[in-house]
Formats: C-alpha cells, sequence, structure tokens
C-alpha cells in the first residue's frame, strides 16, 4: 500500500481522513498544517505516494505547500481539499502540479475514491515509464 502525507489543520477531518485511508491499508503520516507538512516532506525527502492537504491553513496553506511540494518534489502526486469555492479557484492556477481538488464535505467513500484514483494512475504511469 501507499505512505501518505495529510496536512489538514481541522482536527475531526484530519481524523477522519486518516482513519479513511488506513482502511485500505495505507501508511498515513497526518501534521496539522502546511509548515508542519513541508517540514516532514522534507525531513523524509519526499518519501510518500501522495500529498493530500486542505488549501485554507495557518501558517502555510495548502497553495504554498502544493508550490513548494512541487518544486522540491516534481514526482509527489498531490491532492488537495477545500470547502471554500474561492479557495478552489486558488487551485486552477496549480493544475500543473496538483492531481485533482475534492470538495468539503465528503464522504468516506468519495476521499478514498479520489485517493485510489489518484495512486492508480501513478502505478500505471510508472509502469509505462
Amino acid at each position: 500500500m501507499a505512505r501518505i502525507l495529510i496536512a489538514e489543520d481541522d482536527e475531526p477531518v484530519r481524523g477522519f481522513v486518516k482513519r479513511a485511508l488506513e482502511m485500505d491499508g495505507h501508511i498515513v503520516v497526518a501534521e496539522a498544517d502546511g509548515a508542519a507538512g513541508l517540514e516532514r516532506l522534507v525531513e523524509e525527502r519526499g518519501a510518500f505516494d501522495l500529498l493530500l492537504s486542505d488549501i485554507r491553513m495557518p501558517l502555510m496553506d495548502g497553495v504554498a505547500l502544493a508550490l513548494a511540494a512541487g518544486r522540491d518534489f516534481p514526482a509527489l502526486p498531490i491532492l488537495l481539499m477545500t470547502g471554500f469555492a474561492d479557495q478552489r479557484e486558488r487551485a486552477y492556477d496549480l493544475e500543473a502540479i496538483i492531481e485533482d481538488v475534492v470538495t468539503k464535505p465528503f464522504s468516506l467513500a468519495e476521499i478514498r475514491a479520489a485517493v485510489e484514483k489518484i495512486l492508480r494512475n501513478g502505478k500505471q504511469q510508472r509502469r509505462a515509464a
């Protein structure tokens, strides 16, 4: 299974997503904001199969995290989440480095499916290369 890094400031959402992905057998590391997420990403030299980040967070938002991750770890797939329409629009500027944006609130099945789709596509692309 995959190693997934979550950056989400809302503890109930962070816990929900972490548990949902662990149900699928993934190893999930969860951080409370983008700055902590970037720090973990750098410490582990990008050794994750997916970065899943909220867009709107204190300290460092998901857009800044995605830009830093895309620059330093260009092969790392990035999936963003948001409950705010204006924040989703900000993510459109990141189309070159992110895979998708999941709109909150989402169900257990929706987040699991979004993650699985990205992981499956990544494996197919690696096989084709």
